[in-house]
């Protein structure tokens, strides 16, 4: 099959009325339900965002209106966001992980009118502060499960709403798309709350040309076509999983799955043998974690010929394979028939193409172990307000602890100062909604400010750390927190890191162990353990970490090596407010809950 043209100058709801004209028998989603993967073609999909348009104008929401929309991923979440655009209101995401307080807070400034809610938890979120929500006037809920106990003025189906949708289409379709017909590039579609590891969360406004920038550059660094498939499952109220299941999947026309659950991905994904695939740190992280365990528990020679392999295939890792000696070829597909094939499948990636890691800075020993197993494992940067990737890896040009270069449509540079990057390009967002005076501190005479300290080498972008970040000693030496924290990571044993140093004589740091990898270990060491907290303050799994440390330690220069280290006896919670919904850590919240322990290490 022939890729379909770019789109460039429509919206994403334009963009979707040209495929459903032009493609209307070609899947465009698949929803796996019950074990079965349901297609929807792309008439269906425009169809039924259409029939939601048309509900939602029917309870009166019109163009410029708020949309919320707290569920997992599944192909009522894009056809909210979509439907919502299509009548040329705007959609705003909430994580569905969020406490109730959370959601408030996002739903009530973001000035949401109708709420999209997955089920019977989320509804709950928002009934439960009704009375706090003044502005909204409905609670739309996709499954039908405990329906029946909520308000009727309050609550309403969203199988019903499509169904009155489907109603009204047969007299108000063609105003409808008269009304899309006007929207222009510059019209608001989403607002995307930043993670908020530093304080409130704030608006970002994406406007559609900030969109079909961020689709064009998808399809340009992937090579996205129609031809190719898509697992979307981490949060759509995210920009990374927006730029892959909407903007790049409409951009490019290709098709987006989605699983069951969250807690079936894994299944999900050697299903659907996606073509590329995006993954947070964590997530690699406990994949690597996982092959670990795996082949540990295999044992005597198998394992010990797996680590030579490893070993062997490491260096040359990021090396082209048309680059690789004949040695170096021959040794991998050894490796390869061996080893590396059965465990790209277990993850499911063997038919991928590109692989990236994205949201958060990754351990370089994370992507060259990837990498080295044989997966075409790059790293991406970009934040909220990029729109999503604006720096990206390429598989022929990969230079380790860098995040790529530039996007083909985009302009960067390192401020001389501060070191801050700066970025211009289509994909700079719109600004902060109700914070003009953040806005206009962030966008400054058409460069973003993104906070992050670079150095760019040869055109690849290398993150130092974010600028409020850096860390000064009492000695004056500069630290970058991230690196030392990611060295720490590298141990297969540390899941996180928090370092302390800003004014003090030496590094600290606060250490959450892997219960996986270090609970495995204590089983081989017959070390019994009843929970958690019970195996960290086992003596042997300090005196493991502790080898551990040592081992980063060595790595680096002596005036960020860690002195002194802290174990946490709980894993750090994004309800306790020590971590955002994507897992990132919100530093100040934890160094002022652990201040005791902390002022103990310096006594």
């Amino acid at each position: 099959m022939n890729a379909i043209k770019p789109l460039p100058n429509l919206t994403i709801g334009q963009m979707l009325q040209a495929h459903a004209h032009d493609s209307a028998d070609h899947i465009a989603l698949r929803q796996k339900e019950h074990g079965i993967w349901k297609p929807i073609t792309w008439q269906e999909y425009y169809l039924r965002c259409c029939y939601f348009a048309l509900g939602l104008q029917e309870i009166g929401i019109t163009a410029g209106s708020h949309i919320g929309i707290l569920s997992e991923n599944r192909w009522e979440w894009v056809t909210s966001q979509l439907g919502a655009n299509i009548l040329r209101a705007i959609s705003v995401g909430v994580y569905p992980t969020s406490p109730a307080e959370e959601v408030s807070y996002v739903l009530e400034h973001g000035d949401v009118e109708v709420v999209v809610c997955e089920d019977q938890e989320q509804t709950d979120k928002i009934l439960e502060n009704w009375d706090q929500l003044p502005k909204v006037r409905k609670i739309i809920v996709m499954e039908h499960k405990g329906f029946r106990s909520y308000p009727a003025d309050k609550v309403i189906l969203f199988d019903n709403l499509l169904a009155k949708g489907e109603e009204l289409a047969q007299t108000e379709l063609a105003e409808l798309e008269a009304g899309l017909a006007k929207q222009t590039l510059d019209d608001i579609g989403l607002m995307v709350y930043t993670s908020g590891s530093t304080g409130r969360p704030k608006g970002a406004m994406l406007s559609y040309k900030n969109m079909r920038a961020e689709g064009a550059a998808v399809i340009h660094a992937f090579k996205a076509d129609n031809t190719h498939k898509y697992l979307s499952y981490l949060p759509l109220c995210h920009v990374a999983e927006q730029l892959l299941s909407v903007y790049g999947a409409i951009y490019g026309a290709y098709q987006v799955n989605f699983g069951e659950s969250i807690r079936t991905v894994q299944q999900d994904v050697r299903e659907v043998a996606p073509d590329f695939f995006l993954g947070v740190p964590r997530i690699w992280e406990k994949l690597q974690s996982a092959i670990h365990i795996k082949m540990v528990e295999a044992g005597g020679i198998r394992y010990a010929l797996y680590q030579k392999f490893l070993q062997w295939c490491e260096p040359f890792a990021i090396k082209p394979h048309s680059k690789r000696t004949f040695g170096e070829k021959l040794i991998f597909q050894i490796a390869y028939w061996l080893y590396f094939r059965a465990l790209q499948n277990y993850v499911g990636l063997r038919k991928a193409h590109v692989v990236m890691s994205g949201a958060a800075p990754v351990a370089p020993f994370i992507l060259n172990f990837f990498r080295t197993i044989g997966l075409p494992f790059i790293e991406v940067y970009g934040q909220t307000e990029t729109t999503g990737m604006v720096t990206s890896q390429t598989l022929e040009d990969i230079r380790l602890g860098t995040v790529g270069p530039a996007v083909f449509n985009a302009e960067i540079k390192a401020d001389e100062q501060t070191g801050e990057l700066l970025i211009k390009s289509d994909l700079i967002f719109s600004g902060y909604y109700k914070n003009e005076e953040t806005t206009k501190q962030t966008i400054v005479d058409g460069w973003l400010h993104t906070g992050d300290v670079v150095r760019i080498e040869d055109g690849h972008v290398r993150i130092v750390d974010r600028l409020k970040d850096i860390m000064i000693t009492a000695g004056g030496k500069n630290l970058s927190p991230t690196e030392i924290e990611n060295t720490m990571k590298a141990s297969p044993y540390i899941k996180e890191c928090i370092v302390i140093g800003e004014k003090r004589k030496f590094v600290s740091a606060l250490i959450q162990i892997d219960p996986e990898t270090v609970g495995q270990w204590a089983e081989t060491k017959n070390i019994g353990y009843t929970n958690y907290k019970n195996l960290v303050e086992n003596p042997a799994v300090r005196e493991l970490i502790e080898e551990e440390i040592a081992k980063g330690n060595a790595t680096m220069a002596s005036v960020a090596n860690i002195r002194k280290f802290h174990m946490l006896t709980k894993e750090l919670d994004h309800d306790d407010g020590e971590v955002t919904a994507t897992m990132k850590i919100k530093r100040q919240s934890i160094t002022s809950k652990y201040e005791t322990e902390i002022e103990a290490m310096y006594a």
